[in-house]
């Protein structure tokens, strides 16, 4: 794919090189679009390979900010016929007491956000790409080396090399332009892989998604389109091999049993596919002329479904620092220092209790058990508890992007 080539400055220059055509990569161009940038996005994957890794067919739940800001770069409209609405969340352990209810409607809203395929994001988010004044899209294209220096960023792409007053590395958890830097990471595997698929239980979901906390992670079902469902099953990696390999009708009978029957008998799977667990985390996100954001600055365990919120939430910001200061250069240390310092304590507080979560529940001690009880009694009986973990989980705290409150952004004059 290479659409709209040209668009670099006169002086051979783009304002804005995005490493990275994924879903938090692709969503930066959309929110540069209107500000007047000239933006390279760099892929190294095909977007229609199997091997994709950002539009597969993992299902994605966006909190009621991220719909937002969606909304704000054109992306929204082009999911939301085939968008389900999250209208409660139903959270329990296993094999213990204890039930939190969350409800839209004691927030106001008719729904904490909606799910969608990651396989339909991608396939909206490159249509909307191809369109886009002023963003040229090279794939499969890999970043080999980079070289600073007062102006610019030269990469080496292949044979060329190209130079952008910023780079922003959105290319995953195991980001080459991070390598490139010597970015040191904060890394834990957790031991856990998610096995994922879609299925159809008896009873129709009505808008419910279900969060069964277990030693080896959430096991997790999603509203999706009719009367399917998405699952998340965390289990130890150890047993992931097994799970996908068995018979279709041993699978569903073990998630039965792992589930319940709240929504009746499952009766079909769909194709299984699985990824393994780990925390992330760059000691840095930023760099002379570089920002690192998305799952190359912080890959999460997807308790809670936080981890591409919260990446949506760092474009939301870096755009609006962008609108704010267009027409000047982009890469000033002191715009890239102002990202910074906004983004740090969303990021920190929304990995410190994925972690948190993930550790609490993978322990068997008696004192851990007793922690857990007593904060789903906590939750369910203290409707102000209930309220702020829902506005928590939907992305509003602390000093808040005006692109996750419905508002859009424009150049400034």
């Amino acid at each position: 794919m290479n659409t709209r080539t040209g668009v670099a400055g006169s002086d051979g220059v783009y304002d804005i090189a995005i490493v990275g055509g994924g879903l938090v990569g692709a969503s930066l161009a959309s929110a540069l679009a209107p500000l007047g940038y000239r933006v390279l996005v760099l892929e190294k994957v095909p977007f229609k390979a199997a091997a994709q890794p950002s539009y597969d067919d993992r299902t994605l739940a966006l909190s009621y900010s991220s719909c937002k800001i969606l909304q704000g770069l054109d992306l929204w409209s082009g999911l939301e016929a085939s968008a389900t609405a999250i209208r409660e969340i139903i959270v329990t352990e296993l094999a213990r007491p204890g039930r939190v209810v969350l409800r839209a409607s004691e927030t106001g809203l008719t729904a904490f956000g909606h799910v969608v395929e990651a396989r339909q994001f991608g396939a909206n988010v490159m249509a909307r790409l191809e369109s886009l004044e002023g963003v040229e899209v090279r794939c499969p294209s890999t970043v080999s080396e980079l070289e600073h220096n007062d102006e610019c960023v030269v990469l080496s792409v292949g044979t060329e090399q190209m130079s952008a007053r910023l780079v922003v590395a959105a290319d995953g958890a195991t980001s080459s332009v991070r390598t490139l830097l010597n970015i040191p990471v904060q890394e834990k595997d957790y031991g856990q892989t998610a096995v994922i698929c879609n299925l159809t239980p008896t009873h129709h979901h009505q808008g419910r998604a279900f969060e069964r906390l277990t030693e080896t992670g959430p096991f997790a079902i999603l509203p999706h389109a009719g009367d399917r469902c998405g699952l998340v099953w965390s289990v130890a990696t150890a047993q992931a091999e097994r799970l996908l390999e068995l018979p279709e009708d041993e699978f569903i009978a073990e998630a039965q049993a792992r589930f319940g029957e709240e929504l009746g008998k499952f009766r079909k799977i769909g194709r299984r596919t699985a990824y393994p667990l780990k925390l992330v985390r760059a000691e840095r996100d930023i760099a002379p002329r570089t920002v690192i954001l998305g799952n190359a600055a912080h890959a999460i365990h997807p308790v809670g479904a936080q981890g591409f919120n919260l990446g949506l939430r760092d474009v939301a910001v870096l755009a609006e620092l962008l609108a704010a200061d267009a027409g000047s250069d982009p890469g000033l240390q002191s715009l890239l220092e102002a990202y910074s310092d906004w983004r740090r304590p969303d990021q920190d507080t929304t990995v410190a209790w994925s972690d948190g979560m993930t550790r609490l529940f993978a322990s068997d001690s008696l004192v851990a058990g007793i922690l857990r009880t007593a904060g789903l009694f906590a939750h369910a009986l203290i409707p102000p508890m209930r309220r702020r973990l829902a506005s928590s989980a939907m992305g509003y705290r602390g000093r808040v992007p005006k692109l996750a409150l419905g508002e859009r952004l424009s150049r400034a004059t």
